[in-house]
């Protein structure tokens, strides 16, 4: 099955979102371009299940102006945005067969029959459940469900795909074969997708670009590398990664962060009585007892798999670094962290922003 005949870009402009004295939604504004594929993540109640629903038309906008392509869709009904969109729930019709859940939005155009069972078993087989049209939803696992609305959503072969976390209710090594699914679906069909999720790893894996949003406001919209490599303040920083960032508290005069009495070099300049350093643990090594850039005591040792997890106590901080599978290092033990210079960054502590 071919994409639509058309890719369309979407944009939002300046967009807001009020429910009652709440905003959920802060001038947004994002391009997507035709083809596309753009995740919006943020934790719960951060306006990216709202702005997904604005653009298909379910919540009206309290401001700005929503455009598919070159057209202003903000008060276009829904039927005739030309969008499909895959819910959390799925949304299927619990009376009706596979077959019939699929075909539904064919038969509301009047297709005739025999062309509608042939683009049936072509979206079924898309989603690899060729062999389940006769059965009904409650007959199926999350996963077949799953791929249900997904085929019921590409048989209608939009401009624009929209999935608010189509696979939360799926168990994790389902999700992971459900991400490279979709990934390699959307790509075969190049239809724009914008998907909500609050799981990073679905974002990292997935988008083309990933929009962070925090309480209605766009934190920053960027390729999943660059965000990940060059985050734009303190929030995306310890948003994205896993494990976390460390996030140490000190001060900065000129290039060097100075943490509980020890000064580490940095090639960020600037001056900040309260800074906050973030590190990644795979950006810190561990050193002998009385080396390395700072050294404390190890708080837990987790045998992750191809690595151990290592945590010190510094401070009123903890420290965690990725360490070879091996280190044998116990809880209480003294140990040394070499912290990379160049893999540092420093945020101002009263706002968050990056000081570059």
């Amino acid at each position: 099955m071919q994409g639509s005949d058309r890719q369309a870009a979407v944009r939002f402009e300046n967009v807001e979102k009020k429910f009652g004295d709440v905003k959920v939604l802060r001038n947004f504004d994002l391009e997507v371009q035709p083809g596309e594929f753009v995740v919006l993540l943020g934790a719960s109640g951060s306006g990216k299940t709202t702005a997904l629903r604005i653009l298909s038309g379910l919540e009206k906008p309290s401001g700005g102006q929503v455009y598919i392509d070159e057209e202003n869709v903000t008060d276009v009904l829904p039927k005739y945005r030309d969008i499909s969109m895959v819910f959390q729930s799925y949304a299927l019709y619990p009376h009706k067969t596979v077959a019939e859940n699929i075909s539904f939005p064919l038969k509301v155009r009047g297709m005739a029959k025999d062309d509608m069972d042939a683009a049936t078993l072509n979206a079924a087989k898309q989603v690899q459940i060729g062999d389940l049209l006769d059965r009904y939803p409650r007959e199926l696992s999350g996963g077949q469900r799953q791929r249900v609305a997904l085929a019921r959503a590409i048989i209608r072969q939009p401009s624009v795909f929209l999935m608010d976390e189509p696979l939360s209710n799926l168990d994790a090594k389902l999700r992971g074969h459900m991400r490279a699914h979709l990934k390699h679906m959307q790509k075969s069909m190049g239809i724009t997708t914008i998907y909500v999720t609050h799981d990073q790893i679905e974002a990292m894996t997935l988008a083309h670009r990933v929009a962070i949003l925090e309480k209605g406001v766009l934190q920053q919209l960027a390729t999943p590398a660059e965000i990940y490599n060059n985050p734009a303040n303190l929030f995306v920083a310890q948003f994205i990664g896993s494990p976390p960032m460390n996030v140490v508290h000190g001060s900065l005069n000129g290039g060097q962060f100075t943490t509980n009495g020890v000064a580490i070099q940095t090639a960020v300049t600037g001056q900040a009585d309260k800074a906050i350093m973030g590190v990644r643990p795979e950006d810190c090594s561990i050193a002998s007892s009385g080396e390395g850039t700072l050294f404390g005591k190890i708080y837990t040792n987790e045998l992750i798999g191809d690595h151990a997890l290592v945590t010190l106590d510094w401070g009123d901080d903890q420290i965690s670094v990725k360490a070879p599978k091996d280190f044998a290092g116990e809880q209480g033990d003294e140990v040394g962290v070499i912290i990379h210079p160049d893999c540092l960054f420093v945020f101002d502590e009263s706002n968050g922003q990056r000081i570059r």
